[in-house]
């Protein structure tokens, strides 16, 4: 999540500058074409077609965008949800494990070794959770064309997971799991649900031990279905993409659009006179510009959990809310929380 009010100059051209490039291209090239060569009568488009077709990608790029931002406001909801429901889980467990159902009382050091066990595994769940949704999708840009790669690549390093490392996720997981349990369940293809899973195995042996009462059983299992809901959402949204023909299509338009803008500038500004034709170039790589970003601002926020400057913070969310529940374990050798580095919160 890029974290500054504005961004800069140099962030703009980093994200942008290739395009600016060939647009500028193109731009010059046509203006030449038109000044020094006999094609200029084959090379005018009336304005208002043009501008038809210019609103109408307009349109079809502002969809695109409303899409892909309802899914990324989508994502950081269900993870507000998700601390939400982790502060409870914490505190509802401090609360209702006791010896009040028990004919012999455990001690408070074996009752805060339960209570430590069933919150260190939830933390588990959640980086096992922040890993698995940062694996690499089919339709994401790390996995598109060479170029593409290479460049996405760099941006996770200077602009990413790549700030941090995501072997931060594997060093919590092993951290918060017992060695045993973590060999076995880091092994399941969805390691996050079997997590889950063994959270119910233990409620189910609490309630034998009469550690906990059916009503305490249910609330807490209640709890864990919660997160399975919240596990699930993010699933949805990380595993189906924003539908292609939404998601590539706007790409193909403004490409289209950027192609004819130059013919219909040129002859539009060359009734200024010679000078005109030249004035065209600005004017068309700025409004060319303006298009191509707002096509690239829709692609890179229609997956929240690509591992980019601008998704979910969940390395972030993951610290607060371990901080949070080691703090009611009584804990005060605490991490420190994410910081921003290079103007991006992870």
């Amino acid at each position: 999540m890029y974290v500054k009010k504005n961004f800069g100059l140099l962030s703009l051209l980093q994200f942008t500058g290739v395009h600016l490039l060939w647009i500028s291209i193109w731009a010059i090239a046509v203006s030449l074409i038109y000044h020094y060569t006999p094609l200029r009568q084959w090379m005018v488009i009336p304005w208002l077609p043009l501008s038809v077709i210019g609103t109408a990608v307009a349109f079809y790029v502002g969809f695109k965008n409303n899409s892909a931002y309802d899914r990324l406001w989508e994502a950081r909801k269900i993870w507000g949800a998700i601390i939400n429901g982790s502060r409870t889980w914490g505190s509802t467990t401090k609360a209702f494990l006791s010896n009040q159902f028990r004919s012999e009382n455990y001690s408070e050091a074996e009752l805060d070794a339960h209570r430590k066990k069933l919150i260190y595994r939830h933390i588990g769940w959640l980086y096992a959770l922040r890993s698995q949704l940062l694996i690499p999708a089919p339709w994401e840009h790390i996995n598109q064309g060479r170029h593409m790669s290479r460049m996405i690549k760099k941006r996770v390093k200077n602009f990413g997971v790549g700030l941090l490392g995501d072997e931060v996720s594997e060093f919590e997981l092993k951290q918060f799991l017992p060695h045993e349990e973590y060999d076995r369940l880091i092994h399941y293809k969805n390691t996050a649900t079997q997590i889950i899973d063994q959270q119910s195995q233990d409620l189910k042996q609490l309630r034998k031990d009469d550690i906990i009462d059916d009503f305490r059983h249910m609330e807490m299992q209640k709890l864990l279905g919660d997160f399975y809901t919240f596990q699930g959402q993010c699933e949805r949204i990380k595993k189906f993409p924003l539908p292609r023909q939404y998601g590539s299509m706007s790409l193909v338009f403004v490409g289209i659009f950027i192609f004819l803008l130059p013919l219909g500038m040129v002859s539009e500004f060359a009734k200024l006179g010679d000078f005109g034709v030249w004035l065209s170039i600005p004017f068309t790589v700025l409004v060319g510009w303006i298009y191509v970003m707002m096509e690239l601002i829709g692609d890179y926020s229609e997956n929240p959990f690509e591992g980019l400057g601008n998704d979910i913070p969940m390395l972030s969310l993951c610290r607060t809310i371990e901080i949070d529940l080691r703090e009611m374990l009584g804990e005060t050798e605490l991490p420190e929380a994410i910081q921003p580095i290079n103007g991006v919160l992870m």
